[in-house]
């Protein structure tokens, strides 16, 4: 305004020094596109924060998950704990009640009689598809032996590393 007010006012003895403009009315497009630049940045703003909030809920749930995870974890831990408590109790009063019975027989009928509970609960279910290959008494005994095996494995390990 100033520089185009500047030359012809100065014709009729004025100089203009500065000037205040108070409204400034620029054409519908301008004013348009100026929205449109404030829309961006406000709409680039909320999507920005909205993936922050997003990647916050994801970590939180991803927190819980793992601290369920932990605690079920402990719970059939403690649950397992519990029924190898009891077994060891049962086969010790099974042992006492009919001398010269071993354990290791208790401990293969438990697991016989577990099998067939398992089998039972199985066929219970009109929905299940479960294959148990290969199917005879005399596999449930080496099956047996093989926790057998891996438990005192499991206990010479444990005391390998105590040792060190």
């Amino acid at each position: 305004m100033k520089v185009e007010l500047s030359k012809p006012m100065s014709e009729f003895g004025y100089g203009i020094i500065e000037t205040l403009v108070t409204d400034i009315n620029p054409d519908q497009n301008v004013k348009a596109a100026m929205n449109e630049i404030n829309t961006a940045q406000r709409l680039r703003v909320a999507a920005s924060e909205k993936g922050e909030a997003e990647k916050i809920l994801k970590v939180k749930q991803a927190e819980a998950e793992a601290e369920a995870s932990i605690l079920h974890g402990k719970g059939i831990a403690g649950q397992r704990q519990a029924i190898i408590e009891g077994l060891g109790q049962s086969v010790e009063e099974f042992v006492r009640q009919l001398p010269g019975t071993q354990a290791s027989h208790v401990m293969d009928m438990v697991l016989l009689i577990q099998y067939i509970d398992t089998l039972k609960e199985i066929g219970a279910g009109s929905k299940s598809n479960v294959i148990f290959v290969p199917h005879s008494p005399g596999n449930v005994a080496d099956l047996g032996e093989q926790i057998r095996e891996s438990i005192f494995a499991a206990q010479k390990l444990k005391e390998d590393e105590e040792k060190k």
